[in-house]
């Protein structure tokens, strides 16, 4: 019998909590996935600007990291109860809570700790499922990036396409994965998708985004600007890494960018080319034959239209064309390493990750039942997508 999964994200853009619900089974060593529906609240907004003014570089108390790790939780609580009820008719197994990324420590390119909060026993108690979460630790634990996790799911789903695909997820910050065929499979950050972007638009105007790419489409690109930018240590640095917006926030900019609105179009033109830019070359140097791509950059014209001009002959094409929803590609990665987790089965790819060895990721807050799991689950060989029945 297949577990009924419901997968929860909010990413570094932190504009809204996601949660996907799916159907997950072993049919012997394949891992068989119906995507059963996403839904998207938007954080109210007093607790987007909490989160906006706790984020790095502002110091922050610690009153103010338990405030949030309770209204986050009870926020992503109110989201898993509305998944349970309209993609899953009030029957549901798990919860897989990634929670919210507020700080990741990288130190000389190593990972050194990572925190995301979001209590998940307000889901637990709100829901009666039982919840995994915290599932990157485990990974820097054992000498790991704890990022970016999507690997295993990548390799699992694309590694039997024919020739060389590249997966690539486009959030606030971006990441691919390479070797998809090979026994050394890579995954890693490249730099910012949206982040730097989203945080210049926010500063000037106070909207959340740059809709549709429109404004940065009637900018010029800022070429001693652009040159500046594309200097940062971290482009430079091998893989595996990882990063996040105690990089790439919005001081990254000062004394580069002039942020005000007369110059606000030129800015995230320039912005636009950076992300287009750091991506494309890091994707190219592994010879790609096709890039799967997801993530709410997808959704932004200039910058995909730009991505795709510069990848040349490589296509790219969404997630949404091989049967994975692109928009909830990153919550369905947590349903199924709750998945993985709760049947004691490891959810790292070490190459991917830099770690020692895979790990069974996560902590689990248990529910107000017992979990149903199989006995002896065959470690997965493979992803098949099948549509909901």
């Amino acid at each position: 019998m297949p577990l009924r999964v419901i997968g929860m994200m909010s990413g570094t853009s932190f504009d809204a909590v996601d949660a996907a619900a799916v159907e997950l089974a072993f049919d012997g060593d394949v891992i068989v996935l119906r995507p059963l529906g996403l839904i998207s609240r938007p954080y109210p907004e007093p607790l987007r600007a909490a989160i906006t003014a706790a984020l790095p570089p502002h110091p922050v108390d610690l009153e103010t990291v338990c405030r949030l790790d309770t209204e986050i939780g009870r926020c992503f609580a109110d989201v898993a109860a509305a998944a349970v009820d309209e993609l899953c008719d009030g029957r549901a197994d798990l919860v897989a809570s990634h929670g919210q990324t507020v700080y990741h420590w990288v130190e000389d390119g190593a990972a050194r700790g990572t925190l995301q909060i979001g209590q998940p026993a307000w889901i637990a108690e709100r829901t009666g499922l039982p919840v995994v979460a915290d599932f990157r630790t485990r990974d820097i634990a054992a000498g790991g990036q704890g990022a970016p996790l999507v690997g295993l799911l990548d390799v699992l789903w694309l590694r039997s396409r024919p020739g060389n695909p590249v997966a690539l997820n486009l959030g606030g910050i971006a990441n691919i994965t390479v070797d998809l065929g090979t026994d050394r499979p890579l995954a890693y950050d490249t730099g910012p998708a949206n982040a730097l972007l989203d945080a210049a638009v926010r500063a000037v105007t106070g909207e959340p985004y740059d809709r549709d790419g429109a404004r940065a489409a009637r900018g010029r690109v800022l070429p001693e600007a652009l040159h500046r930018l594309l200097a940062a240590p971290y482009y430079r640095r091998l893989p595996p890494k990882s990063t996040g917006k105690e990089l790439f926030h919005l001081g990254h900019l000062d004394g580069i960018l002039s942020l005000d609105e007369d110059s606000l179009d030129d800015a995230l033109a320039t912005l636009t080319e950076l992300t287009a830019r750091t991506v494309a070359e890091a994707i190219l140097r592994h010879d790609p034959t096709e890039v799967v791509a997801a993530g709410g950059g997808l959704r932004n014209p200039t910058l995909a239209g730009r991505l795709a001009a510069l990848l040349g002959p490589v296509p790219l094409r969404s997630a949404d064309e091989l049967g994975l929803p692109s928009a909830a590609k990153e919550a369905i990665l947590f349903a199924l390493l709750g998945f993985l987790t709760v049947h004691g089965l490891p959810g790292t790819l070490p190459s991917t990750t830099g770690a020692r060895h895979p790990s069974v990721l996560g902590s689990i807050t248990p529910g107000r039942r017992p979990l149903r799991t199989l006995a002896e689950p065959v470690p997965p060989r493979a992803l098949e997508i099948r549509p909901a029945s």
